[in-house]
């Protein structure tokens, strides 16, 4: 089963940069297996259906690894971690002045994965010396590995994105974007996290 789409989608392809995406059809609406034309549109479909679900919710849906890059400890000593939900610390380091890094160790940090921030105690840390991006903390986010992970509504946003943008192609590949529908849009609103 495709890591994303779910029951309904059959898998043949595999993962690409930054999750897993792949290659699927729908017992309606998408040509079958080993038709062969439609394989490249389709999976740029399902690429651009978990992209834009990304997008719009600022969460990561399969296992992925991303490097945040800080000029200096927050006062506050939460460390947000976007895109949610974190996972864990992988890894963090300061850098000096002269671009020498220096690790820190990852017991320094209390994640929070309810609410996809780290906590530090500021002074405690080693204080970055270099003027800008001083501060790098590697961090693991994502559901899960399995497409059991992602929350089942995001999936079948995911499914009706790709059957409506398979469905309307013309539009798609002329001068007008063919509209999200209103349901997948809804699918989604749930888990979009709005800046304060």
């Amino acid at each position: 089963m495709c890591a994303i789409l779910g029951k309904s989608y059959g898998i043949y392809s595999s993962r690409t940069t930054g999750g897993r995406a792949a290659v699927a059809r729908r017992s309606e609406g998408l040509p079958a297996p080993g038709d062969g034309d439609d394989d490249p549109l389709i999976a740029a479909l399902i690429s651009a259906a978990r992209l834009h679900v990304e997008t719009q919710t600022g969460l990561a849906l399969v296992t992925q690894r991303w490097r945040m890059v800080l000029d200096c400890w927050p006062v506050n000593g939460r460390i947000a971690a976007r895109p949610a939900p974190l996972q864990a610390l992988v890894a963090a380091r300061v850098f000096d002045f002269d671009g020498e890094a220096r690790t820190i160790d990852a017991q320094t940090f209390v994640p929070n994965a309810s609410t996809s921030t780290l906590s530090i105690i500021p002074w405690a840390l080693p204080m970055p010396t270099r003027i800008a991006a001083g501060i790098e903390i590697d961090i693991a986010v994502g559901f899960g590995d399995a497409a059991s992970d992602v929350p089942e509504p995001i999936r079948q946003a995911i499914r009706l994105l790709v059957a409506h943008w398979y469905e309307n192609r013309a539009i798609v590949a002329g001068s007008e974007a063919a509209p999200v529908p209103s349901h997948a849009a809804a699918l989604i609103a749930p888990y979009r996290t709005l800046p304060l």
